[in-house]
């Protein structure tokens, strides 16, 4: 019988709450597939059938040492460290935020296994599916689903608990992770058993 995991990607206040500096990356996608909706729904369910949910947020240390300034994708460092752990930015969106107990894994870079012990976290529950929501569509979840995949997981992706930039982006997205995960959806993966908490 599958052990599954839900893992909420990214969906910290900097990048999906509006107010967040960086939302604008997915702040129409995000609204308009109803992304905070569709995980607060996937959380609850996920607990209703005590299956683990953990998160993970991307956050850097005070010194901003640990960003990654030679990258395309991060570029230099934002001057106001607005993704130094534990402030607001880092924060999971009040919506989904984790209960006590809950594991948050903190990731410096696009993908979610390295540098962290989220693997390790997976097989001590001897976790052998991963439910993916999160932003964005093509970064985060991409590399999640694939490096999961190599590590010998079964993955789903929540389909309409993810986004990214815009439709056209998410298709491409889309078409790239059904190549090594199913492409799935709320109601598929976690099938209603209680009434929603969302």
């Amino acid at each position: 019988m599958p052990r599954p995991a839900l893992l909420v990607l990214d969906m910290i206040n900097e990048l999906v709450h509006p107010d967040g500096h960086y939302a604008h990356v997915c702040r129409d996608q995000v609204a308009r597939r109803r992304v905070i909706d569709h995980t607060a729904t996937a959380i609850a369910r996920a607990r209703s059938l005590d299956i683990p949910v953990i998160y993970v947020v991307l956050g850097y240390s005070g010194h901003y040492e640990d960003w990654p300034s030679r990258s395309i994708l991060f570029g230099p460092p934002d001057p106001e460290r607005r993704f130094t752990l534990g402030s607001w930015g880092t924060q999971v969106h009040e919506r989904l935020a984790p209960k006590p107990g809950e594991d948050v894994v903190v990731k410096q870079r696009v993908s979610p296994f390295h540098g962290t012990n989220l693997e390790l976290l997976l097989r001590a529950r001897k976790t052998d599916t991963l439910l993916l929501a999160g932003v964005a569509t093509d970064l985060v979840v991409l590399m999640a689903s694939r490096e999961a995949h190599d590590l010998g997981f079964a993955v789903e992706i929540l389909e309409e608990a993810t986004a990214t930039s815009d439709s056209a982006l998410q298709d491409a997205a889309l078409l790239l992770l059904a190549r090594t995960a199913v492409i799935s959806s709320v109601d598929a993966s976690l099938p209603p058993s209680l009434p929603d908490a969302a």
